[in-house]
């Protein structure tokens, strides 16, 4: 892929400060794993956002929120893409270099992306416009756990991707992290039997975090049992209890975000997870 001018950091895509977390949002009823910050736009991206959001940003109906769809809400995905074909989906697509590339290069299946932060959807506009406009590719601007469930059908997900999610590294925060119970029950339905199921991350404890309420679903089944770790020295802590096995090779399909290079600067490892969908009961499969 061509190189890019580089972009400065954008601090509504950086940790969230609990201190500027929505009274909202701290209710025990109400747990989300992001923060919204700053909405404003740069000239370029305001300019991308102006000019293609119309045919590239879903516009379901809203619920009590903006990032929550409406009762009434529906996502028809042959009117959508115009074709039925593969759907990969990946949550918190951030600044969009992983998900445009990936729709430019495998023209054959539909990606949906999905990223509640409105700067982060604009770059992915701009990206989207450098890349050659694809028309496999849209994004939706909801909160995925609370949306997906309502807008898509059971096991219609051949691909889920979760790269770099914020690892809310505190322990009161641990309940804020994507991958909790919470959204393995709302997302896991949807995962099409032999789905692949990707996550990466660059911190340690999370990755810990993760194969433990991975590793428990009985939906799930680990693509690389046997797969080593990607290293053994981290300028993060690796808990003596991090398994050696059961870690996968990095995902040729995923591009190098600055995410992870930030991550790699900081002299932390990257922790690769590949899961397979494992096929339902024949009194399970979905209608």
């Amino acid at each position: 892929m061509a190189s890019e001018p580089s972009e400065p950091e954008q601090p509504d895509l950086e940790q969230p400060d609990p201190e500027q977390i929505d009274p909202e949002e701290k209710s025990p009823r109400e747990i989300v794993s992001f923060v919204r910050r700053g909405e404003r736009l740069t000239a370029s991206r305001q300019s991308a956002w102006d000019r293609l959001s119309d045919d590239y940003v879903l516009d379901p109906s809203r619920g009590d929120r903006d990032t929550v769809p409406g009762p009434d809400a529906t996502l028809d995905l042959l009117e959508v893409f115009g074709r039925r074909a593969e759907l990969v989906v990946e949550v918190g697509s951030g600044l969009g270099e992983n998900i445009v590339a990936a729709a430019a290069a495998d023209p054959d299946r539909d990606f949906l992306a999905v990223e509640v932060y409105r700067p982060g959807l604009a770059q992915t506009l701009n990206r989207i416009d450098r890349a050659g406009r694809p028309r496999n590719l849209r994004l939706l601007p909801l909160d995925a756990q609370r949306s997906l469930p309502v807008l898509l059908s059971e096991a219609s997900i051949q691909e889920l991707w979760v790269y770099f999610a914020d690892p809310w590294p505190k322990a009161r925060h641990h309940k804020r992290r994507l991958i909790n119970p919470p959204f393995l029950d709302a997302v896991l339905p949807l995962l099409a039997d032999g789905a692949a199921f990707r996550l990466a991350t660059d911190w340690a404890q999370y990755a810990h975090h993760m194969r433990h309420h991975l590793d428990a679903r009985p939906e799930l089944e680990n693509l690389h049992p046997d797969g080593a770790r990607p290293g053994e020295e981290s300028s993060d802590a690796i808990s003596e209890s991090m398994a050696r096995t059961g870690w996968a090779p990095r995902f040729e399909g995923r591009v190098k975000t600055s995410f992870e290079n930030k991550g790699r600067a900081a002299g932390r490892l990257v922790w690769d997870l590949a899961y397979v969908r494992v096929p339902r009961h024949s009194g399970d499969a979905p209608a």
